[in-house]
Formats: C-alpha cells, sequence, structure tokens
C-alpha cells in the first residue's frame, strides 16, 4: 500500500509544482524539458535498460506518436492547471481512462458487461460537470482539460499496446520514449530561447527536475504498487484514480483556494462512482 500513495503523492505534487511555478514567472516550455531530462537518468539508473535490441525490434510506429504526445500533452496539462486549477485538471487526467475503455469496444470489440456500460453512462456527465464553469465566464478555458482528457486517453491507448509488444522489457520501450520525448524538447526550448525570447533560468532547472523527479517517482512506484498488488490489480487501478482525485482536490480546495460549483462537486463525486463502476466491472 506503501507504493500506491508514494505514486499518488508523486502525481498529485507534479501539478502543485505547476500551480507553484506560476508565482515565478518560469517558462513552461523549458520545466518540461529539464522534467525529461531528469526522468530520462533516473529511468537509466532504475532500470538498467537493455538497448543493444532496440534498433532491430523497438515498435517505432508506436514509440514516436507517445513520443511527440508525451511532451506536448504535459504543455497543456501545465496550461490547464493554469486556467481551470488542480482540481479540474487532475480529475479530467483521470476520467481520461474512459478513452481506452471506448477504444477497446469500438475499434477493438472487446465484450462489454452492463457495468462497464453504466459506467460510461456516468462518465460523460461526471466529465461535463467537472468542466462546467458560470455562465457569465466568456473564455473557452475547458478546452485544456478537454485536451488533457483526449490526449492522456490516447497516451494509455499507445502504452497498452507496447505492454502487449513482449520482444523488448517495458522500462526499456518507456526510457525510449522519453528519450524520443526529449529530442523534441530540446526542439521546443531553442524555439523558446531564440525565438520567444525567454532566457535559460536556473529556476526553470529547479522546478523541470522537481517535475522530473515526482514524474519518473509516480511511474516507478506505480509499477512497484502492481508488482505487490499483482493478485489484485484493481486495487491499485482503483486507488491511483481515486487517492489523485480526491487529494488533488483537497489540495486544490484547501491549499489553493479554488472556487468550485455545487455542480462541479457533483461531476467529482460521479467521476468517483464512475472508476468503482469500472473496477468491479473487472472484478465481477
Amino acid at each position: 500500500m506503501l507504493f500506491l500513495i508514494l505514486s499518488i503523492i508523486c502525481s498529485v505534487t507534479v501539478g502543485v509544482l505547476f500551480k507553484i511555478a506560476r508565482s515565478y514567472n518560469v517558462s513552461q516550455v523549458q520545466i518540461v524539458g529539464w522534467n525529461y531530462v531528469f526522468a530520462l537518468i533516473f529511468c537509466y539508473l532504475s532500470f538498467s535498460p537493455d538497448l543493444s535490441k532496440v534498433r532491430t525490434l523497438a515498435p517505432w510506429g508506436i514509440y514516436v506518436p507517445i513520443g511527440i504526445l508525451l511532451p506536448a500533452i504535459f504543455l497543456f496539462l501545465a496550461a490547464s492547471i493554469k486556467q481551470v486549477g488542480i482540481v479540474k485538471t487532475d480529475a479530467a487526467q483521470r476520467l481520461s481512462l474512459f478513452i481506452p475503455i471506448l477504444a477497446a469496444w469500438l475499434i477493438f470489440k472487446e465484450d462489454f458487461n452492463i457495468l462497464k456500460i453504466i459506467a460510461l453512462l456516468v462518465g460523460f456527465p461526471a466529465l461535463l460537470l467537472i468542466l462546467t464553469k458560470p455562465s457569465q465566464s466568456t473564455e473557452n478555458k475547458w478546452i485544456y482539460p478537454a485536451v488533457v482528457l483526449l490526449g492522456f486517453g490516447t497516451i494509455d491507448i499507445l502504452f497498452k499496446q507496447i505492454a502487449l509488444y513482449t520482444s523488448l522489457p517495458y522500462t526499456t520501450s518507456l526510457f525510449v520514449v522519453f528519450g524520443i520525448a526529449l529530442l523534441i524538447m530540446i526542439g521546443a526550448v531553442v524555439y523558446d530561447v531564440i525565438v520567444s525570447k525567454k532566457p535559460m533560468h536556473f529556476k526553470n532547472i529547479i522546478f523541470g527536475g522537481l517535475v522530473g523527479i515526482f514524474n519518473f517517482g509516480n511511474i516507478l512506484f506505480y509499477l512497484k504498487a502492481h508488482k505487490a498488488f499483482a493478485e489484485n490489480p484493481s486495487t491499485v487501478f482503483a486507488g491511483m484514480n481515486m487517492g489523485v482525485i480526491v487529494i488533488g482536490s483537497l489540495v486544490g480546495i484547501f491549499v489553493f483556494k479554488e472556487k468550485l460549483t455545487k455542480m462541479n462537486y457533483a461531476g467529482l463525486f460521479l467521476a468517483l462512482i464512475a472508476i468503482v463502476l469500472i473496477v468491479m466491472s473487472q472484478i465481477i
């Protein structure tokens, strides 16, 4: 259970760091770039990936899209936290689990039981309620968490395809994907510095390093939690998604004083119910 708790804390902390970074006039692009530098280093030190077979056996058709999507959606995650807060962004990220579920049903023709169907019927209104804002607001800020949801959902589908590819260890694939993401972000950082005229401040490295450490910690402890609960993976699945929504909501509301409407609270409640139904559908 300790690994699961640590994974939840790391996941929420990433959002908290982006929230705090707003007060220091930092470059989100440089933070995400340095994040992958540190994540790549810790991935190599922790997993010692075997790169000898990558050139011939690697599914590059999956690696490259993930490597591009990861930093792009990470930037949208940072923008979403800035625009709508931690509560709604974390909820949108966790509700992204419905994207691979829909793909399994509509594309891969997986059999669905009644609980999964009910979970989908509950999950979509939950998302709409979470993203609902006061009518006097005219800005389309909901676009940011919506992109986060769709992006992480697509990434989840692609990572599941990598998990099915057994010729290379999953951790080696993770290292390669991080490497591609870093290459993409090097280009983005160069553009940020030269074209956007944003200097390379040490504070960007500090925040990027912290985000990278907690981002990797989230993945490391999540994998360890699955290993510890090998016979009951639904415990990890439910605990992670519900834990991030609950802890993220508490941090957003009580620490950063984010304002939610009654409809937003109703959406969070429905999101938790939807996740419980998904877990039950895997058990029964």
